[in-house]
């Protein structure tokens, strides 16, 4: 049984990585096999011999995620058993103009960075913004936090709301993850 992920061409190459390494790793780790047309940007995933039936939702997740932006090694979390990813289109929020996208991508990233790395330290999560998409990895609780600050930022609240959203999450997360 196989499924069929479209990614960008020019992510290829980090889904493949150098000498094949990436590939490698994920096909070892899982048992799933992938066919990948560089030229198309293709991906099949072929989960006939995974160790897991799950594995192939897993392993799709992986390719999306390292299509959405993200570097191998982060993408890999969703290999674990309470890591999700969480991918939000732009266009969703605020149409298919190009300028509209842009000022949203900016707003998301902040400036020099700033949004988008506070979003970070302050949920635990992996964010990445990449063409129309902000993609966040984390676990239960990392991902519900920051999927809610970045709705909040494409829905065009104000970043000083947000931030006070997530200094105000900050405590929980920190408790739950202690495992109180």
């Amino acid at each position: 049984m196989t499924q069929s992920v479209r990614i960008p061409a020019e992510r290829v190459g980090v889904l493949i990585g150098r000498n094949g390494s990436t590939k490698a790793r994920i096909e070892k780790q899982t048992g799933v096999r992938l066919m990948i047309d560089s030229e198309e940007g293709e991906v099949e995933i072929d989960h006939t011999h995974a160790r897991d039936p799950s594995m192939s939702i897993s392993v799709a997740n992986v390719v999306i995620a390292i299509a959405r932006g993200f570097s191998p090694p982060k993408a890999m979390k969703l290999l674990e058993d309470d890591y999700f990813l969480e991918v939000f289109d732009i266009r969703d929020y605020v149409g298919k103009k190009k300028e509209h996208i842009v000022r949203m991508r900016a707003r998301v990233i902040g400036t020099h960075g700033k949004t988008r790395e506070l979003i970070e330290e302050l949920t635990g999560a992996y964010m990445s913004v990449y063409g129309n998409t902000v993609a966040v990895i984390g676990d239960s609780l990392q991902i519900d936090v920051a999927r809610r600050a970045v709705d909040m930022i494409l829905s065009g609240s104000e970043h000083a709301a947000v931030y006070h959203f997530l200094e105000g999450r900050r405590a929980k997360l920190k408790i739950d993850q202690m495992g109180f």
